[in-house]
């Protein structure tokens, strides 16, 4: 009887490991494969917490920072049928169904491309957590895409004007 627990336990703990270092593999391999953003040349890496890919029926995926460089994609690329649409989780980085994830608009942290944060959880526990801690509320994948794009103007507006300051500062006097 100790035995079996003994060889259950080992068995789970060995589904534990090559579960993380299958996910890991995942991650590496999806950033190396898009290390920056398609739009705004952001390095995945440093935001694979958000980052976000995209692969499309019949067209080569979009590597993203953010949930606001895929609505830009969405937009331009109105024709094209996405397959499936993954997501950083917050808290572990790894690559997540976008449309299953646990979504948080809003709350203390500034986003990524944002000042209204969206961030995916693959856990809704680490969601609701996350909201005690920094504020914001809980919501879907569609929530947080169409608070994506209300944000998107005002987004844009702030994204030129830190760019235009960062010019300035390494202009040579």
């Amino acid at each position: 009887m100790r035995a079996r627990k003994v060889g259950l336990w080992l068995a789970a703990v060995t589904a534990c490991l090559f579960t993380s270092v299958f996910s890991m593999a995942q991650v590496q391999d999806d950033l190396q494969a898009h290390p920056a953003c398609k739009y705004c040349g952001m390095d995945r890496k440093q935001f694979a917490h958000s980052r976000m890919l995209i692969e499309y029926e019949a067209a080569a995926p979009a590597a993203t920072c953010s949930i606001h460089c895929v609505a830009v994609d969405f937009a331009l690329s109105i024709d094209k049928m996405p397959k499936t649409i993954s997501v950083g989780d917050y808290s572990s980085k790894a690559l997540i169904d976008a449309e299953k994830a646990y979504w948080v608009i809003g709350g203390s942290q500034m986003g990524v491309m944002s000042k209204r944060a969206k961030w995916a959880f693959e856990k809704k526990d680490q969601a609701e957590k996350f909201v005690k801690e920094n504020g914001g509320q809980l919501a879907t994948f569609d929530e947080a895409m169409k608070a994506a794009y209300e944000d998107m103007y005002s987004d844009t507006k702030m994204i030129r004007e830190k760019r235009k300051m960062k010019k300035m500062e390494h202009k040579p006097s």
